[in-house]
C-alpha cells in the first residue's frame, strides 16, 4: 500500500504512540466504534496539526486521549492503508513513535475516549483491534527487551 495514492487522491497524516512503563504499555478504547460497531482496543493516535512534527502531534495526541506525559524514545515505524468515507477511498498513514511514561494518571483522558488503561506490551500485542497497531506493540516490545 505504498505509494501516493494517485494524484489528488485524499490523503490523512495522523502520528501515534506506544507509551511504555517497564514491560506494560498504555492502550484505549475510543468512543467511536469499529465499522461493524464493535468496541476498538486501540494506541493513542490523531492527525498531525499544521505546523506540528509527527513527534510532536503523537505526544500530544497521547497526552490528549491516554492523560499522560512522556519522554521520547525513538521511531516505531508507519502504518499505511486504505478506508472508505463518504464513497472516497483515502490513504492514511500513521507514523508511530515509543515514549517512556514520565507522569500522570491514565484517567486523565479526554472525552474522545472510553477508557485508557496498563497492559502488558505482550498482550497488547495479540489483542488490539488493528494489525497494524499490534506489529507497533510487538516492535516495541522487542526494542524495550533488547535494551535490558
Amino acid at each position: 500500500m505504498a505509494g501516493s495514492g494517485g494524484k489528488g487522491a485524499p490523503t490523512e497524516h495522523s502520528a501515534g504512540g506506544v507509551v511504555v512503563r517497564g514491560t506494560e504499555c498504555i492502550v484505549i478504547v475510543p468512543t467511536r466504534r469499529a465499522a461493524s460497531g464493535a468496541k476498538v482496543l486501540a494506541l493513542p493516535k490523531g492527525h498531525v496539526d499544521p505546523g506540528e512534527t509527527p513527534l510532536q502531534a503523537a505526544a500530544r495526541e497521547v497526552r490528549e486521549e491516554a492523560g499522560v506525559d512522556t519522554e521520547p524514545l525513538g521511531e516505531l515505524g508507519a502504518v499505511r492503508y486504505w478506508y472508505m468515507r463518504k464513497g472516497k477511498r483515502i490513504a492514511k498513514q500513521v507514523d508511530f513513535f515509543l515514549f517512556a511514561y514520565a507522569g500522570g494518571d491514565v484517567a486523565d483522558h479526554d472525552h474522545e475516549v472510553e477508557l485508557a488503561r496498563w497492559m502488558p506490551l505482550s498482550e497488547a500485542a495479540e489483542r488490539l483491534t488493528y494489525d497494524g497497531e499490534r506489529g507497533m506493540a510487538a516492535r516495541a516490545l522487542s526494542q524495550i527487551s533488547s535494551d535490558e
